[in-house]
């Protein structure tokens, strides 16, 4: 594979991935700035619109008749967080020219397409287009509906919520439900123009062949706008509250869940991650053996890090009459941990499940965009043989002080609704 980064003009960077063995590309443009309450709803619908339809396709029919005429290529709006960062886009994929039948030029009308959603969108009058918004609005409440219907997931949002509260962090990806039903076409497309002016963006690009159509498209069209990018925080420890918080609600819900979160000031991300396959990520790891299996406290009962953050999370599903015991235990096998109970299998294994999760990188175009965007998120550039090794270095005693910097920061309960006798 060949990695390549060149900046394209003020806060844009371009990355290309050339790798002869796919038989399509991928493509993958994020917009990155700062999480905050008053815009996320507007950015993500302002974005969204983008996948939908442009100035040259106007409906999403007409947009879908387009791709499929392309082999099936694609086009689909990205919306997701890191850390304080809020990342906005588009990606789209498609058949590689050389498997074309009748020597399409692909690429080029991809480079077309991805254009005019992006500099050429489906505007009138400083709006955008009534039924495309409709549709991309209807879609973003339907997926925060669903959320909430995910209850492992909502319990995890609501920790999340509870942990950074105040922070940027806090503010989910979609934004409040309340602020997508009130926002307008005119305010989206508003914020998707902010987005243009003032956010970091990073492109990549994965082919089987080196093309320059797609960075020569962006670097022209982005010299017409007039960029003054924002600085963006995306890693920030977030601080240790005074003393553990617990928030308890109460839903229509057979099993209980319940979220431990923790706090950490050490930067010793690849101790971090060990200890948390080591409690709770794997099969043989001390949550499962011990909480699930030996003394049936859980229905399950998993571990995260998130460096990013300084963060540590246990999620389980629990028995109202359970959630002390379990707490207690999650408790217990992390002071295991503490204590330098560590075998060599645990790390043997551990390391097993991260050789096999870093082997996968390169087997899709996506991994290859998913791993060098975070990558940047980090800043810290290492290949997937660099990034393990890294890994194999990490002793005991790194992984017992890391252990030890995690302190409890917040619990949060999502309880069933008690019958009243």
């Amino acid at each position: 594979m060949i990695y390549k980064r060149s900046e394209l003009g003020k806060g844009i960077g371009f990355t290309s991935m050339v790798d002869s063995k796919f038989k399509s590309c991928v493509l993958a443009v994020y917009f990155l700035t700062e999480s905050d309450e008053k815009t996320a709803a507007l950015n993500n619908l302002g974005t969204g619109v983008l996948a939908v339809s442009n100035s040259r396709y106007p409906t999403y029919a007409a947009m879908s008749e387009k791709l499929s005429e392309l082999y099936g290529a694609s086009v689909g709006s990205i919306a997701k967080k890191k850390g304080d960062a809020q990342i906005l886009g588009l990606s789209a994929s498609w058949l590689d020219d050389k498997y074309a039948i009748d020597g399409e030029d692909i690429s080029g009308e991809m480079v077309s397409i991805v254009h005019d959603c992006l500099f050429a969108p489906n505007v009138r009058d400083g709006a955008y287009d009534s039924e495309s918004f409709a549709m991309v609005k209807k879609d973003l409440l339907d997926n925060i509906n669903a959320e909430f219907n995910q209850k492992r997931g909502y319990a995890i949002t609501r920790a999340v919520q509870t942990a950074y509260r105040g922070e940027p962090a806090a503010i989910m990806e979609y934004g409040s439900k309340e602020a997508v039903l009130s926002s307008t076409a005119e305010e989206a497309f508003a914020a998707y123009q902010e987005l243009l002016k003032t956010a970091k963006i990073e492109i990549y690009l994965v082919s089987p062949d080196e093309d320059n159509k797609f960075a020569d498209m962006f670097r022209e069209s982005f010299a017409e706008i007039e960029r003054a990018p924002k600085d963006v925080s995306i890693r920030s420890h977030s601080p240790l509250k005074a003393e553990v918080e617990t928030v308890s609600e109460e839903y229509d819900v057979n099993q209980c869940k319940a979220v431990l979160n923790f706090k950490t000031d050490s930067d010793d991300r690849y101790a971090l991650k060990m200890v948390s396959i080591i409690l709770g990520e794997l099969p043989f790891s001390k949550l499962f053996l011990n909480v699930r299996e030996k003394l049936s406290l859980c229905y399950y009962c998993t571990s995260r890090s998130i460096s990013i953050k300084g963060a540590f999370f246990v999620d389980c599903g629990v028995e109202r009459k359970n959630i002390e015991k379990a707490k207690a235990e999650i408790l217990a096998q992390l002071e295991e941990i503490k204590k330098g109970n560590i075998s060599d299998m645990e790390i043997q294994g551990s390391l097993m499940a991260l050789d096999n999760a870093v082997s996968q990188v390169g087997d899709t175009p996506t991994s290859y965009i998913t791993w060098y965007a975070d990558c940047f998120f980090e800043n810290d550039y290492y290949t997937p043989e660099e990034h393990f090794n890294r890994f194999r270095g990490v002793t005991k005693e790194r992984m017992v002080e890391a252990a030890k910097s995690l302190k409890l920061d917040s619990i949060y309960l999502m309880l069933n609704k008690e019958v009243q006798e």
